[in-house]
């Protein structure tokens, strides 16, 4: 009786321990299994906190492309508009150029030239060359230079719309350099002609023409210098009034067009000054009331009658300025008027002159048959005389 009593005390014992280590194993199998739990359910999160990380970072990456590629577009948008400056004196200048040169390019020619010309050995050669052209009226008359089209064997111009003609010379004039060539065509466009008595030294000067035979360039300076004269040939009268410009003029502009800032005609290119043959930043163009003048009379006449007074001219040695008449010829307007030697011309149709490349100049802005009226120093008196000018058939320069 006593061995079962310990018995089931056993038993209950080892139940309590069993239920016990039950207990303890169940305790700390949930706990670890909660801390399982948590860790995979820190994972899953830090998993899909990262993969959400990742979506975004992405999707922002996709929104910065699109953003640079947007940008990109607008930078170039940008960048094209930026032919025209956002400096409102420099976008007008650049747009004032344009627009001068689209204007004028239609009245603007290029003349080819063959000439004979006399090889190192004696022998005459066929020889090229090539010059530029101002469309003078619709008709198909155009003004260029003497040295461009003077002793040509045959001229071909080529229009601002590509078509070439042969051109036929209708007269020519070597003292002021300036010639007259015509082709068969009735609907050019004929330049505007400007006078150049109001011309300022600084104001802008556009040069067109076809340089080294490049039809339709455009080259930009301004007006230098006003009044120059040059002597560019011994069997010449001086080049006088000249428009000196530091507008790129190359071998080829010659006849070309010198425009101002309205796309007018101040002058026809002529000359350049240089050591090398090419620009030097100094080029000059005969002012445009010379050539329109020189040029209706070649068209008229089939030459230039240069006006003449028929004096001996030379420079005042007093405090007067003005031309000192040396001697005066016989016969001539001057002598008909009155003019004695000793005299000092001071005026001339109202223009102050104050030595003969001026007078020289004023004679050439008129015609034969003119009437003029001078002003003359005499003996410290001032006194007014009217003549009629003749044709210069010796070709003096007076």
């Amino acid at each position: 009786m006593k061995k079962r009593k310990n018995f089931k005390r056993l038993f209950f014992t080892s139940v309590v321990i069993a239920l016990v280590v039950i207990l303890v194993l169940i305790f700390t199998g949930c706990s670890t299994m909660i801390s399982v739990m948590k860790s995979v359910g820190n994972k899953a999160f830090r998993a899909q906190a990262s993969e959400q990380a990742e979506s975004a970072r992405q999707e922002n990456q996709q929104q910065e492309q699109t953003q640079v590629r947007e940008t990109g577009s607008e930078d170039s948008a940008e960048l094209q508009q930026e032919l025209e400056s956002d400096i409102p004196v420099l976008s007008a200048f650049d747009n004032a150029v344009s627009t001068i040169a689209a204007r004028v390019k239609p009245s603007v020619v290029n003349i080819k030239v063959t000439v004979q010309q006399e090889d190192i050995f004696g022998n005459m050669q066929t020889g090229e060359g090539v010059g530029s052209g101002i469309v003078f009226s619709n008709d198909g008359y155009i003004i260029t230079n003497n040295h461009v089209a003077g002793n040509a064997l045959e001229l071909k111009v080529t229009t601002y719309e590509g078509k070439e003609y042969t051109a036929k010379l209708v007269g020519t004039d070597k003292n002021t350099d300036v010639a007259v060539i015509k082709i068969d065509e009735k609907n050019l466009i004929p330049a505007n002609f400007a006078t150049i008595e109001n011309i300022k030294v600084g104001q802008l000067a556009i040069a067109i023409g076809s340089p080294f035979g490049l039809q339709e360039s455009v080259t930009v300076g301004v007006v230098s210098a006003v009044g120059r004269d040059l002597s560019y040939s011994y069997e010449s009268m001086p080049l006088v009034d000249l428009i000196q410009t530091d507008a790129a003029i190359n071998p080829g502009n010659s006849g070309g067009a010198l425009v101002n800032s309205a796309g007018q005609v101040i002058g026809v290119n002529t000359i350049i000054y240089s050591t090398s043959g090419s620009n030097a930043g100094i080029g000059f163009a005969i002012p445009s009331d010379m050539a329109v003048n020189i040029a209706n009379q070649i068209i008229k006449y089939g030459k230039a009658k240069i006006p003449f007074i028929g004096i001996e001219m030379g420079n005042s040695t007093t405090e007067i300025k003005g031309i000192l008449v040396k001697s005066v010829i016989k016969g001539m307007p001057a002598e008909s008027a009155g003019i004695e030697p000793g005299d000092i011309i001071t005026e001339f149709d109202g223009k102050a002159v104050e030595d003969p490349y001026e007078l020289f100049a004023q004679i050439l802005k008129h015609n034969v048959g003119d009437n003029v009226e001078l002003k003359v120093n005499r003996d410290n008196n001032v006194i007014t005389v009217n003549l009629t000018l003749a044709e210069n058939t010796s070709q003096q320069v007076n």
